[in-house]
């Protein structure tokens, strides 16, 4: 019986998907992300670092370059595939770390009240800084570097992953079939393992999801202000700063990775926003 009911809401949850052609539009585009990454040695027969200084800012259809090529000769296809790869694998790494550790603060603030004042007040001191600055602050004290940029970028993640699980772990443990696990004599991490964290699932695929976007963003921002991946890297913020003096007779080198970011971040956003109109338990499925 609870097999069928799961199986009836899944359903229900991929017709509301299927409700939201922004969510698909999303999807489609996270798809392509995905396999361009995965693919990106063999859609392409260019080194994303190859220089070939007779054939400097070709434009957007020349022979053999169709996407043009940059100040130094690099195929913008080449650095355009290789720079979702990096995107993809900064975000999702530093999303996972951050809402990993945030997610065991949370638990742990929401359960423990002795543990409540005090990880909600370091959260409070992080929220304190914008979460830009305080990725900037952290990147400089690190050194520029894209590891310590999804070091930068978990920290940052930690504080609003915290405070979302805590909320949520405040409601569920006053439900009374946690009152009843405690009276059978259950531990506290039986508890908050295996009947607190699963019931708090839903805001943390939701805030991962969303984040994503967060994450490939900032991860731009800092290699546009050469805080994060070396110049010669092909990342999306990094070529966009490559590019910019060259905006006028070369429009592309800016163009063509602005419209990646935005493409991407406004994907994982929509299916943010599709995911938690699914999980939320808040809602009616049924009327969506």
């Amino acid at each position: 019986m609870e097999n069928q009911l799961n199986r009836n809401y899944f359903l229900k949850g991929i017709k509301v998907l299927f409700k939201q052609p922004l969510a698909l539009v999303g999807f489609a585009i996270i798809l392509i992300q995905i396999i361009l990454a995965v693919g990106a040695n063999w859609l392409t027969a260019y080194d994303p670092t190859a220089q070939d200084l007779s054939h400097v800012n070709l434009p957007i259809g020349s022979e053999h370059h169709w996407l043009g090529t940059d100040n130094y000769g690099r195929d913008m296809w080449s650095r355009l595939i290789y720079g979702a790869r990096i995107s993809l694998i900064i975000g999702f790494t530093s999303v996972s770390l951050g809402t990993i550790a945030g997610t065991i603060l949370g638990l742990l603030a929401g359960y423990f009240r002795v543990l409540d004042g005090i990880i909600m007040r370091i959260s409070d001191l992080m929220f304190a800084f914008p979460g830009i600055l305080l990725a900037l602050l952290i990147v400089a004290i690190l050194g520029s570097s894209l590891v310590n940029v999804v070091i930068a970028i978990s920290i940052w993640s930690v504080p609003s992953c915290a405070r979302i699980v805590r909320g949520n772990v405040l409601t569920v443990k006053k439900q009374e079939y946690i009152t009843a696990m405690r009276s059978l004599g259950a531990g506290h991490l039986r508890i908050i393992f295996k009947h607190i964290l699963p019931n708090s699932l839903a805001p943390i695929i939701v805030f991962g999801a969303m984040h994503m976007a967060t994450a490939i963003l900032s991860t731009s921002s800092l290699s546009y202000l050469g805080l994060g991946a070396d110049p010669a890297t092909p990342e999306w913020g990094a070529m966009i700063s490559n590019g910019q003096q060259y905006m006028w007779q070369a429009p592309h080198l800016v163009i063509i990775p602005g419209i990646a970011i935005a493409l991407v971040v406004f994907a994982f956003n929509v299916v943010g926003d599709a995911l938690r109109d699914v999980l939320d338990p808040n809602m009616n499925i049924d009327q969506l």
